[in-house]
């Protein structure tokens, strides 16, 4: 089975970009979009000088429980960049969700609570919300403004490339979609700070 039918059976559709959406992005802007495959995974990610965006991390489910995930992740955090990647929230219809956000916990990853994404579905057009998380090395810990800030070039440079000709729509702009709260964010420093 390729690369986009491994992701296509494991994410819901309202989270997958087309087939064609990913391979302009791997092929137009390869200096920032990434594919890393195996038999047993595939990661597909944005990479800039700042930050790394995971867009999509699957596991084959036979190899599933061997730290392919952990691995994957660390040679991400080798990077000492910021990562950010986005979930769907907990659904306790679909253990995959509670097993994913249990995942990235275990993998220090932090809930970031005062920024909100109102993603709408490229291919089925329904609002599916998304939440934001990130890791950031702890000696160079981002404030919640920075990811957002990293979340609005990611949404307009990956999300929104070429939709208008892929989807024949429009999405929604980048202040519609990202929503930023920076009084939660601040609240959420100062917890942090007290550690």
């Amino acid at each position: 089975m390729e690369w986009y039918e491994k992701l296509k059976k494991y994410f819901p559709v309202e989270e997958m970009k087309s087939k064609k959406h990913m391979e302009l992005l791997l092929n137009e802007k390869g200096n920032l979009y990434y594919k890393d495959e195996d038999k047993h995974h595939v990661m597909i990610y944005a990479e800039s000088e700042n930050f790394i965006f995971i867009d999509y991390l699957w596991v084959s489910s036979e190899s599933r429980g061997q730290g392919i995930g952990h691995k994957l992740i660390e040679k991400m955090k080798k990077k000492q960049k910021a990562i950010i990647l986005e979930v769907e929230p907990i659904d306790y219809n679909d253990t995959d969700t509670e097993k994913r956000l249990r995942f990235y916990s275990r993998e220090n990853f932090r809930h970031a609570q005062s920024i909100g994404f109102n993603n709408v579905s490229f291919l089925t057009n329904e609002e599916a919300p998304l939440e934001i998380l990130y890791w950031s090395p702890e000696d160079d810990l981002k404030s919640e403004a920075f990811i957002y800030e990293q979340m609005q070039m990611i949404y307009e440079n990956i999300h929104c490339y070429r939709t208008k000709e892929l989807y024949n729509k429009e999405l929604p702009s980048v202040e519609e979609a990202l929503l930023y709260d920076d009084k939660r964010d601040f609240d959420n420093l100062l917890v942090s700070l007290q550690k």
